[in-house]
């Protein structure tokens, strides 16, 4: 036994070492920020422009194109709702879809104060899509690097995800799907991680159940999600981390059925909503699309639209779709796609219109992923490589293919591209919203589509008087609030959405019945009207209007008599005929009594292409300038004209409320 004594002594401390590690000095942040440029310049130098592109693309115009619609705006009111009301939804919320989506937007827009820098709501929506887009592009780049593919092809990918026009439109778009492409994205790229298996398969699993709870259609593909996530996996870990990530995707979709349960609307019930009933709907009773050999049929409908915005995308992805199925690296992705395009061929399907926006990324990637299988088989036939006939006639169809997409691509994108960039095709929502603020009583009850909800309330009219048409049928509190249905609102804001939904709606269907355009903005499928409601039927409105018109007449034809009038033919004529606002007709004839007054030609206003006038610019000999404008201000609250303005020349340019209750005896 060796003695302590005898042991070998422990060598002696460099003092060296002791004094590198005492000594160190700290590395300078410029030294750290320079070394993780160095190691990641090639990465930005593809990606940062590809982001810059994107958004710049995205940006430009997306309040002008496309137009809102309704479903925009009835997520963009429910995000509203939330900051500003406090509530979930704007109106009883019915588990159509899970709140997560819109709870997300809410917070994009109440962090950044989004609300604030638009006059649109929807605007600030739209924003919120493009923070969610470009979130999408980084991780489809992400994704791209994670299956092989080298920087230019994700670039390629990243950018045709970006700047495709069908992704522009539905991109875009408050959608509750644009939300939900970054989580599945997410999902996806953690599902492939080899490092720290566990932390990513738990990652990908919460991710995968974020997306569901922004868009439940997101569920389809979870079969895939697994997929990858069993071929990523380490054999010896497999059950414990597939187990471990199963358990946190149904903790997380479990916080749904808690949130019914806890507001005890888990099960049909009388005078509440229910999870169950929602889920009903959604699965089991909604309407189906019809087929896509019926020109007239939903599904046939939306499939043109989508087809009309980007045919050679659409025809591309699906030919890598197919080719992507041949490769290891592809394949979940690809079977995916064909997946997602199989099920809208179901017997009875509902194929909403947004339904594309979760099949664009991953039929960008594999347009990538493809194009670069082709290019690295070509290269590598050149390089001398032994490949197979299959190989090299596969990569030279493909590259055929992709140069003859790239030659079709260049007219059909330019064109669309600038349809999004300049064409301002909401400008009938605005101009509506306007006409309605400025001459509409603030007391007034709305039917609306719910893209205007938010901005008529907060142009002051109240929350209930303004009413999103399809809940005057469907929620049980606005039928409470209208006992008589349609016949308790006084106007109906006719947009695309009311036109196509009208017949499938009773109550909208009478208000549109009876009712007459006081103001129209755009045309065709952008066309916005405004329409009074006669609830006294239409009937008898024409009949009573038939009397005013005579009556206005009469009075009319009196001032186009008197000796102090000076008027062209234009405005006598539309006096003697009845075409002049009954206001403005007893105006002018309390004004003739000062003296000479002059009325210049007659003019519609902005939207009205119709009479009565409403507008007259005058000149009175006996009040010059700001007297004239004074006399018209003090005229009674029964004639006053509702805006007065100095015109040049010493004229007042006096434009008389549209709503005239004011009747003319003659």
């Amino acid at each position: 036994m060796t003695t302590t004594t005898e042991r070998p002594a422990a060598p002696p401390a460099s003092p060296i070492t002791l004094d590198t590690s005492r000594n160190a000095a700290p590395v300078a942040p410029r030294s750290r920020v320079r070394d993780w440029l160095g190691r990641h310049g090639a990465t930005l130098s593809w990606l940062l422009p590809v982001l810059a592109i994107v958004g710049v693309v995205q940006r430009i115009n997306m309040t002008g194109s496309p137009q809102r619609i309704d479903d925009e705006g009835t997520y963009t009111a429910q995000a509203w709702a939330i900051g500003h009301l406090g509530e979930l939804t704007h109106y009883t919320y019915w588990y159509d879809h899970p709140p997560l989506g819109w709870i997300q937007i809410a917070g994009y827009l109440g962090l950044t104060d989004g609300w604030a820098r638009y006059s649109q709501a929807v605007y600030a929506g739209r924003e919120a899509m493009l923070f969610f887009a470009l979130v999408s592009v980084l991780l489809v780049w992400l994704l791209g690097r994670r299956i092989g593919l080298g920087r230019p092809a994700a670039a390629v990918g990243a950018l045709v995800f970006g700047v495709s026009p069908l992704a522009i439109q539905y991109h875009r778009t408050v959608y509750l799907d644009n939300v939900a492409v970054p989580w599945l994205l997410l999902a996806f790229w953690l599902a492939m991680t080899k490092k720290n298996q566990l932390a990513g398969f738990v990652g990908a699993a919460f991710a995968f159940g974020i997306a569901v709870l922004s868009k439940e259609t997101f569920l389809l593909a979870l079969p895939f999600l697994a997929w990858t996530m069993i071929r990523s996996s380490d054999r010896s870990t497999r059950r414990y981390t597939l187990a471990t990530s199963g358990a946190v995707l149904a903790l997380v979709g479990f916080s749904y059925v808690a949130l019914a349960a806890v507001k005890g609307e888990l099960l049909p019930g009388k005078n509440h909503t229910s999870l169950i009933t929602g889920l009903t709907f959604q699965l089991g009773t909604r309407n189906s699309s019809g087929s896509i050999f019926d020109t007239k049929s939903l599904f046939f409908q939306t499939v043109s639209q989508w087809w009309n915005l980007d045919q050679v995308f659409i025809v591309l992805a699906l030919l890598a779709a197919i080719s992507g199925l041949f490769f290891r690296r592809t394949r979940p992705f690809a079977a995916l796609v064909v997946f997602a395009v199989a099920v809208m061929f179901r017997p009875n399907s509902y194929v909403p219109v947004p339904y594309v926006i979760m099949v664009i990324p991953f039929g960008a990637l594999l347009i990538a992923a493809v194009s670069d299988s082709a290019v690295r088989a070509y290269r590598e036939r050149r390089g001398g490589a032994i490949t197979t006939t299959a190989n090299r006639i596969g990569a030279t169809a493909w590259l055929v293919a992709a140069a003859v997409a790239v030659a079709a691509i260049v007219p059909l994108w330019t064109t669309q591209l600038r349809g999004f960039v300049a064409a301002d095709l909401d400008s009938p929502m605005v101009g509506a919203e306007k006409w309605v603020d400025d001459n509409v009583p603030h007391s007034s009850r709305l039917l609306v589509d719910d893209s205007m909800w938010v901005d008529l309330v907060n142009d002051g009219f109240a929350r209930d008087n303004v009413i999103w048409f399809y809940k005057l049928d469907t929620d049980s509190a606005v039928r409470a609030q209208n006992p008589n249905g349609w016949k308790d609102s006084d106007y109906v804001i006719e947009t695309n959405s009311v036109r196509t939904s009208a017949y499938a709606e009773p109550n909208i269907k009478k208000a549109v019945a009876n009712s007459t355009v006081v103001a129209s903005f755009g045309t065709g499928t952008q066309q916005v009207t405004v329409r009074q409601i006669h609830p006294q039927g239409l009937a008898a409105y024409q009949a009573s209007a038939k009397a005013q018109a005579a009556a206005r007449a009469a009075m009319g034809a009196q001032l186009a008599a008197n000796r102090d009038l000076t008027a062209s033919s234009q405005v006598v004529t539309a006096l003697k005929q009845g075409r002049v606002n009954a206001r403005a007709e007893i105006v002018l004839g309390q004004l003739l009594a000062t003296g000479p007054v002059t009325v210049s030609n007659l003019s519609t206003l902005p939207g009205e292409s119709s009479e009565p006038y409403r507008r007259l610019v005058l000149k009175a000999s006996a009040l010059p300038g700001a007297q004239l404008d004074a006399w018209l201000e003090g005229v009674g609250d029964a004639y006053r004209p509702s805006t007065v303005t100095p015109g040049g020349g010493g004229t007042a340019v006096a434009v008389f409320p549209a709503v005239d209750t004011i009747t003319t005896t003659g």
